[in-house]
């Protein structure tokens, strides 16, 4: 259960200001149809982070024990770090698509969720917990709470939401994260 809360609080606050959730609010804004964006958006994460989560569960189990631990460690700082860089939507993504809305959220999203911090974050969590399904659910959990928001209530939302402070909040859970896989802190993801 740990690896379902801690998998939807990191990418939830991880995505906020992020380029899908820019994306998000450029589909909103062009379609002005909040469900078929939505859907699309809940697809094509449950298909990428599933994607990302096997591959991390894979690399849990190449690896193992005292490496993944500096991988991860390492992994989770550099992310801290990667949450201080501000994202910008892709201008070539999908916002004035010839597709109908889910079609064009679906395709849009896959492909700009590829290498993208929550990616990288879901295969990091799923080799930390070596849980596909309940990585990969926590996270797309996570993406949706923050992107549905952005949907719903548009241009508003994103204007009024602190996003230095948010990036900063991310970045220090990512940071905390790391010092205690470095630590050797087995069970102290449970805190989040």
């Amino acid at each position: 259960m740990d690896s379902l809360l801690v998998s939807t609080a990191v990418v939830a606050v991880a995505e906020i200001g992020d380029k899908t959730q820019l994306l998000a609010l450029c589909l909103a804004a062009r379609f002005r149809r909040p469900v078929p964006v939505i859907l699309g958006i809940l697809v094509a994460t449950v298909a990428n982070h599933a994607l990302a989560a096997w591959v991390g569960v894979l690399i849990a189990q190449w690896l193992g024990g005292e490496l993944l631990r500096w991988i991860l460690g390492l992994s989770f700082l550099a992310m801290a770090g990667w949450m201080l860089v501000p994202d910008k939507a892709d201008e070539d993504a999908a916002c004035g698509s010839r597709f109908g809305p889910f079609l064009a959220t679906l395709v849009a999203f896959f492909l700009v969720e590829i290498g993208d911090k929550t990616q990288v974050a879901t295969i990091a969590l799923s080799a930390r917990f070596n849980d596909l399904v309940l990585v990969t659910a926590g996270t797309t959990l996570g993406m949706m709470l923050a992107n549905v928001p952005a949907v719903l209530l548009g241009e508003v939302a994103a204007t009024r939401v602190p996003l230095k402070l948010v990036h900063g909040a991310a970045a220090l859970i990512f940071a905390v994260m790391g010092v205690l896989a470095l630590a050797n802190v087995g069970d102290a993801f449970a805190v989040f």
